[in-house]
């Protein structure tokens, strides 16, 4: 079975997607910013519309070139047709509900979610190596959180050799953090405890690492930030000199092949599960 898709979404993890799912034969739209409007209403028009991951960078517009506000954006869709995103505010999720369109996330499906922090955890090691020069072997590495991305994040930071701690809130993840051979901290109580770490990796969507904190870290320890929403104060990172890489969304930045793949069969499951259909 092919399909028209309208591929509405920057980057490379799109760009590599709307190839894949061409080479599979199916016929696919961008929205070229240059070409303006012409573009869009032909990607919106399709049967199947991918809007971008993130949706939203700040809850109102969506994350493509130019003002588009989310709600128009659905506005101009239909409930025949499938729309799927990443990491969609509720607020949109319940509005696109009440006029019936069918709005899927592709970040709330467990398969996809696991393989995204498994791409990431990979992309941060690479980071790591591509921004100090040196290898994780004998570091001491700090991670701030034990989600997904944390738990593969921790298990691969010691695979390279690092000297590893996490820090979460849960009691439960603090006693899974020492089961799996990894010095456990509590996220809150994370004052006196941090001048050590050689880099510092943070998962958590809120705050965590304030002024105070950072002032105690070691001169030229590395900040990653991997949350979509900062965990590390960024304006008090700078103010102190501190290395800080903004890393949200590093899988379509540093392995977009790898991260278009996740996605594009993410897509097709979703359709074999709706439409009962073999792709």
């Amino acid at each position: 079975m092919k399909y028209h898709f309208g591929v509405l979404g920057g980057g490379k993890r799109y760009q590599e997607l709307a190839r894949l799912l061409e080479q599979d034969g199916h016929a696919v739209y961008t929205y070229e910013p240059e070409e303006g409007r012409a573009s869009l209403d032909r990607a919106l028009s399709a049967e199947i519309v991918l809007l971008p991951i993130p949706l939203s960078p700040d809850g109102e517009r969506i994350s493509l070139p130019g003002q588009f506000g989310i709600g128009g954006i659905l506005a101009r869709l239909g409930p025949d047709q499938m729309i799927l995103a990443g990491q969609v505010p509720h607020k949109w999720a319940d509005a696109a509900a009440k006029r019936g369109l069918r709005l899927v996330d592709f970040l709330s499906r467990e398969p996809v979610a696991v393989a995204n922090a498994a791409a990431t955890a990979d992309a941060a090691l690479a980071l790591s190596l591509e921004t100090t020069g040196e290898t994780l072997l004998g570091k001491r590495c700090l991670v701030l959180g034990f989600g997904r991305i944390g738990k593969l994040l921790c298990r691969r930071l010691q695979g390279a050799g690092a000297r590893v701690s996490a820090a979460a809130r849960r009691k439960e993840d603090r006693a899974w953090i020492r089961a799996l051979g990894y010095d456990a901290l509590d996220i809150g109580r994370l004052r006196g405890k941090l001048m050590s770490f050689d880099e510092i990796y943070n998962t958590v969507p809120a705050p965590v690492l304030d002024a105070d904190a950072l002032g105690e870290l070691r001169r030229g320890c590395l900040l990653v930030e991997l949350a979509s929403r900062p965990g590390i104060c960024p304006e008090a990172a700078e103010a102190l000199g501190m290395n800080l890489i903004k890393a949200s969304g590093l899988p379509g930045r540093m392995v977009p092949r790898t991260a278009a793949k996740i996605l594009r069969e993410a897509v097709y499951d979703i359709l074999r599960e709706e439409r009962g259909e073999s792709i």
